[in-house]
């Protein structure tokens, strides 16, 4: 969980806040992470999840089933004792800041939703999706700082929903190699470019033109999020400019390599985000 973590665009707990908060957040990430290997079909072989989900341990690669196990342990969290020890890692996590299920369950039916649809028709499919699979994570760090508004909450969506969007970006070869595409398919027929087009070892002009479409937009939701950086003080605002500026050195990263996202997914350099830190900190200090 700890090597995932160091391979997010974005800072998860970094040294510089609390240790309560640092001890809360990572909580809330591995339970984030844990869910999406479920969904993904990446859990570490050998390991006991379906056990302590009460399944037996073949149930481990039927995705649905592990999804179903895990939220009524999900909601022993709040109620009782879950068998999962990851989950009882998070109880303290919950009691402590008053924690309730909607978000956590907002990720879990994400990934369920992974198992049905692999397609979407246009960018507010997408934008519906990422309502449950991006949003519930800042709505989180909002609710463990004790910070969360009306406000903070609507730009804290569109922070969640560029990040998604920009891993979308990012990792389109691989999302198609699981049978994913995040592409909105009329995005991808207004550019003209199919999922052939996708598969080939480097981006044509048409699919570089539509990532750079994509991208842009995504520029946009991060733009329309970023004041909630200048909402909060403290330690907590360098913690949500590491979250944007994440996505602004990720999405640099990606018009660096020119909109070619298939050959492998375009990463961000520390000194890049450095950068965007301190860029967002004095717009929005």
């Amino acid at each position: 969980m700890l090597d995932k973590a160091a391979r997010e665009n974005f800072p998860v707990a970094p040294f510089f806040l609390p240790r309560a908060w640092r001890d809360d957040l990572m909580a809330v990430y591995g339970y984030a992470r844990l869910v999406d290997d479920i969904g993904d079909g990446d859990l570490p072989p050998g390991r006991d999840d379906a056990l302590w989900l009460g399944l037996p341990r073949e149930a481990a690669d039927d995705r649905l089933a592990m999804l179903d196990a895990f939220e009524a342990d999900l909601r022993r969290v709040f109620d009782a004792t879950p068998g999962h020890p990851l989950l009882r890692a998070l109880q303290p996590t919950v009691r402590r800041r008053g924690l309730t299920p909607e978000p956590f369950l907002g990720l879990i039916e994400a990934n369920r939703q992974d198992q049905r649809v692999s397609r979407y028709q246009s960018h507010q499919d997408l934008l519906a999706y990422c309502e449950l699979s991006a949003n519930p994570v800042g709505r989180l760090v909002l609710a463990i700082t004790g910070t969360a508004t009306p406000e903070r909450i609507r730009r804290s969506d569109a922070v969640c929903t560029a990040l998604q969007i920009i891993e979308h970006l990012q990792d389109v070869a691989e999302d198609l190699r699981r049978d994913r595409v995040y592409l909105p398919a009329q995005d991808m027929a207004r550019f003209g470019v199919t999922e052939a087009d996708l598969a080939a070892p480097t981006g044509g002009a048409k699919v570089r033109a539509l990532v750079k479409f994509e991208a842009e937009r995504a520029g946009d939701l991060l733009n329309e999020g970023t004041p909630l950086v200048g909402s909060v003080h403290g330690r907590l605002k360098l913690l949500l400019a590491g979250f944007v500026a994440g996505g602004r050195a990720a999405l640099a990263a990606v018009a660096a390599a020119g909109y070619d996202v298939l050959p492998g997914p375009p990463k961000a350099t520390k000194l890049g985000l450095l950068r965007e830190v301190g860029s967002t900190l004095r717009r929005e200090g």
